[in-house]
C-alpha cells in the first residue's frame, strides 16, 4: 500500500526546561541523560493512562527548578506578542504557510504546511528567530536558552480533514488556561489544500477508507454467498484500509 503524501506538519516544542524526559504525566523520551534530574521521579515512555493530580506535577516542577542550569521560565502576555512577531516574520520571509498557532506560556502549536524546507528545520527558523526578539526586547538574558535543545515533536497530516481537525485543537489550547483564542496576523485561514478547485477527484486526498456503516450486508453477500458473518467481514476489510498512525514506530511517510 503506497505511503500517504504529507501535506502539513503539526509542530510543537516547549519552553526550555518544561516537560522533562521524567515529568510526572509521561514523555516522549527513552533516557535521562542528566543524572540531577534523574533522581526526580522515574521515566515513562508515552503519556500514562491514569493522568497524576496537578498538585504532582507542579511539586515536581518546584523540584526541578533547583537543579536546572538556568532558571525555569514561562512567557507572559508581552513575551508571548514578541514571539508572535517574530514568528510572523520568519514565516513571510521563509515563504511558509501558517494554519493555526498557540503561543503558551511555557509550550508551542505551530501547524504549516509542506515546504521545501523539513519540518525540523521550519520549526528551528521559527526557534531561533523568537529566541533572538526576546533577547532583543529584554524578556530573556543572552546566555538563556529559551527553548528546548531539539527542535520538539512533529505530527504528520495527510488529508485536509487531519488539518482542520488538527486547527480547531490548536485554537482551543489557551481556553483550559483561562486565555482567548488567539487571532495572529500571520495566520491564514485553510483553503482546503491541495483539494483546490479543479483537483482531480481521483485525488487520494479524496478516496479515504470506507466506514462499516456504508458496507451494505448484501453487498458482502453477493462478492462470497459463504459469508455467514457480514460484521466479521466489515471488520476485515476494514483492517485492511486502516491508515498508518502518525506517531507509531513505522516507515516515514514520503513527502
Amino acid at each position: 500500500m503506497p505511503q500517504p503524501i504529507v501535506i502539513a506538519y503539526h509542530l510543537i516544542w516547549t519552553a526550555y526546561g518544561w516537560w522533562l524526559p521524567n515529568d510526572p504525566r509521561g514523555s516522549g523520551s527513552k533516557t535521562v541523560r542528566n543524572d540531577v534530574l534523574a533522581e526526580l521521579g522515574t521515566l515513562h515512555h508515552g503519556r500514562k493512562q491514569v493522568q497524576p493530580a496537578g498538585r504532582d506535577v507542579r511539586r515536581f516542577y518546584e523540584q526541578a527548578s533547583r537543579v536546572l542550569r538556568h532558571p525555569l521560565l514561562t512567557f507572559d502576555e508581552p513575551a508571548r506578542q514578541e514571539i508572535a512577531i517574530a514568528f510572523g516574520q520568519t514565516i513571510d520571509q521563509e515563504h511558509y504557510t501558517c494554519y493555526a498557532c498557540a503561543i503558551m506560556p511555557d509550550h508551542v502549536h505551530v501547524l504549516i504546511r509542506k515546504h521545501r524546507q523539513q519540518a525540523e528545520e521550519m520549526a528551528e527558523r521559527l526557534q531561533w528567530a523568537s529566541r533572538d526578539r526576546l533577547i532583543a526586547t529584554g524578556h530573556r538574558v543572552v546566555d538563556h536558552p529559551t527553548w528546548i535543545s531539539a527542535p520538539g515533536w512533529k505530527v504528520f497530516l495527510d488529508h485536509p480533514e487531519e488539518v482542520r481537525r488538527t486547527i480547531r485543537s490548536i485554537e482551543r489550547n489557551p481556553l483550559p488556561l483561562g486565555l482567548p483564542v488567539q487571532r495572529w496576523p500571520f495566520v491564514k485561514p485553510y483553503d482546503g489544500w491541495p483539494l483546490h478547485p479543479g483537483h482531480s477527484p481521483n485525488s487520494p486526498y479524496v478516496k479515504r477508507p470506507p466506514k462499516w456503516e456504508d458496507i451494505p450486508d448484501s453487498h458482502l453477500r453477493l462478492r462470497d454467498p459463504r459469508v455467514a458473518k457480514p460484521q466479521a467481514a466489515k471488520n476485515s476489510l476494514l483492517r485492511a484500509h486502516e491508515p498508518i498512525q502518525r506517531g507509531n514506530v513505522g516507515p516515514r511517510p514520503r513527502e
